[in-house]
């Protein structure tokens, strides 16, 4: 059955891992038997479980994780280690979940646990611009003392200021920092080059690039692949691949999968195929195949290609190479098939996640959801609803919204309805979720025009918690109260 293939492919890899166990003689064979025999078998003292091990598993990213840390820190024989508390707040980060980061480096700094240096507060400085913005982050950064002023905070800072596209700020800071002497490493740099990335204005990339060089600093892996990449977007291929020549050639860096896999995004979108297949081919020479964020952005960049088997082929490795397959690795697969129109593997891999352990969260389901959305099979999106509630487990305020949005983007305003109503019964601040103005303003239009009053009082009571009351509200609820009025005086006459 096609639904089924993907999986077993893992399957059959990982069988014939099994077969290559090592030989025992059959004189140590009896002698380890005879052993066994005659001692009693004790199984091995369990041990407790670390801090980090204890931590993963609460997925959802607005849970509160010093409740938690402190639960396990209470518990006989646990004690923190500042090593590990930095190893934690580091790979919050690298999961993309700065507000958790920030909760445990403020803790720990607040507790004690962790005595900050300037690469601790550079770290700090840096989550608290991209939680609470630049203007908390300058506190932050005023409030240091001199000998925590090194590079490490000046960077940060300047990191903050490219990542709101303020460029006069980050450029006055970028000057600073050179009347500082802390220009003796790319990075400042580099914020430079991802400011102008960000903005578009990618011919101003190689000019940062020139002025590094000329100041004898030699580029890392990050600068010379946003330089790589700006050629890309500009369709300079030439520039793309003498600068990639020239990396290539740089005897203290090593290119790393992620630059290849820069180059063979530009090839793709350049529709230059056979040269997207070789990057792509040097790309997975160079993975950790332990990694799978590698098995994730190539697995994609051949969903872009529309190559069906080498998916399937990079899953069935990641599935046989990596010791835990997480959340974001199911979303990543999950979107390729639908885009590559496997609907039924899509759905199969949906039900494999469910029954592993993974952490239960509504992003994984949602990108069945908004699959389905975009191929117009509203029915299965609401069915796989429906099916989640039977099983106790009430969709978040986004996945309703994702279907409403199908619904409204038809016309068909009375569902959009509907689904909304569930999305804002449901809503939660700082969930991440707003309802779609477009789509308000569409159910506001049709409620003022032919809705119940009563209908219409608890839809704009539900909408009011989630945003601003406002003239739409207000003038939906005037219509219909005028409709009423009028209904009922004409009743009466």
């Amino acid at each position: 059955m096609a639904s089924s293939s993907l999986f077993a492919a893992a399957r059959r890899l990982l069988r014939l891992g099994g077969r290559g166990r090592s030989w025992i003689p059959p004189s140590r064979a009896a002698a380890s038997s005879s052993r066994s025999n005659s001692e009693e078998k004790r199984p091995p003292p369990a041990r407790p479980p670390s801090l980090q091990s204890t931590l993963w598993p609460l997925g959802h990213p607005g849970t509160l994780l010093v409740p938690e840390i402190e639960l396990w820190a209470a518990r006989p024989g646990n004690r923190f280690r500042a090593v590990e508390l930095q190893r934690i707040v580091k790979e919050l980060r690298r999961r993309r979940r700065p507000r958790q980061a920030l909760e445990v480096s403020e803790w720990m700094n607040l507790k004690g646990h962790v005595k900050f240096l300037p690469k601790d507060h550079a770290v700090h400085l840096d989550l608290i611009g991209e939680i609470h913005g630049v203007g908390a982050a300058e506190t932050y950064f005023n409030n240091l003392s001199d000998n925590d002023k090194t590079e490490k905070p000046y960077g940060a800072l300047l990191n903050c200021y490219a990542r709101e596209l303020l460029v006069d700020k980050a450029l006055a800071h970028f000057q600073k920092m050179k009347e500082l002497g802390f220009l003796f490493s790319p990075l400042p740099y580099t914020n430079l080059m991802s400011l102008y990335t960000n903005l578009g204005q990618h011919e101003r990339v190689p000019s940062v690039m020139a002025e590094m060089k000329s100041n004898g600093i030699i580029p890392d892996q990050f600068s010379y692949r946003i330089c790589i990449n700006s050629y890309g977007v500009k369709a300079d291929f030439f520039g793309l691949e003498n600068t990639l020549e020239e990396m290539e050639c740089e005897p203290q860096i090593t290119v790393d999968w992620n630059t290849y896999a820069v180059v063979a995004n530009n090839y793709i979108k350049g529709n230059l195929r056979d040269k997207a297949y070789s990057a792509l081919h040097k790309a997975e020479s160079k993975i950790d195949e332990k990694d799978s964020d590698c098995y994730n952005h190539l697995i994609s960049l051949y969903g872009h290609l529309g190559d069906k088997s080498e998916v399937k082929r990079l899953w069935a490795l990641q599935m046989l190479n990596c010791k835990r397959h997480i959340n974001r690795d199911y979303t990543s697969m999950l979107a390729v098939l639908m885009k590559l129109d496997e609907i039924a593997e899509a759905e199969a891999l949906l039900k494999e996640w469910e029954s592993s352990k993974n952490a239960f969260d509504f992003h994984v389901p949602n990108v069945l959801l908004t699959g389905y959305r975009q191929k117009d099979l509203l029915d299965k999106a609401e069915t796989l609803l429906d099916d989640f509630l039977k099983k106790g487990k009430v969709p978040t305020s986004t996945s309703w919204a994702i279907v409403a949005i199908g619904y409204a983007e038809k016309g068909n305003v009375v569902k959009a309805y509907e689904l909304t109503k569930k999305a804002l019964r449901v809503y939660t601040p700082n969930s991440g979720w707003i309802p779609r103005p477009s789509m308000i303003e569409m159910i506001l239009k049709y409620l003022g025009d032919e809705g119940e009053l009563k209908d219409v009082e608890t839809f704009v009571d539900l909408l009011k918690v989630a945003v601003p009351m406002n003239s739409d509200m207000t003038e939906a609820l005037s219509r219909a109260r005028a409709r009423e009025e009028k209904e009922v005086a004409e009743t009466n006459a």
